[in-house]
């Protein structure tokens, strides 16, 4: 049974940091691309950064030089540091796997300013 699990939101002021973590479990982790989302309420769900199993990366402009992706295929594990957060960034975070095939329950990131 596959399982993405986010961990590592919580409420933060404008100009903080955090690190999300998506611990996954149920398949060949280091086979798959993976990448993070999040979705504010009321709006779309927004790709945030993709990262490849050979350790590529991608970023929307929204988040790019503030946000990096990274992986531990050691430990089955993405991560996501978020720096320079902003109101704006508040949303539920979540994690995919495998082009989307398969998600996370999501984390809530709350920033104030």
């Amino acid at each position: 049974q596959v399982q993405l699990v986010e961990s590592g939101g919580g409420s933060v002021q404008a100009g903080g940091s955090l690190k999300l973590s998506c611990a996954a479990s149920g398949y060949k982790f280091g086979t798959c691309g993976m990448a993070w989302y999040r979705q504010a309420p009321g709006k779309k769900r927004e790709f945030l950064s993709f990262i490849n199993s050979d350790g590529t990366t991608t970023y929307a402009d929204s988040v790019r030089g503030r946000f990096t992706i990274s992986r531990d295929n050691t430990k089955n594990t993405m991560y996501l540091q978020m720096n320079s957060l902003k109101t704006e960034d508040t949303a539920v975070y979540y994690c995919a796997a495998c082009s989307g095939y398969y998600w996370g329950q999501g984390t809530q990131v709350t920033v104030s300013s």
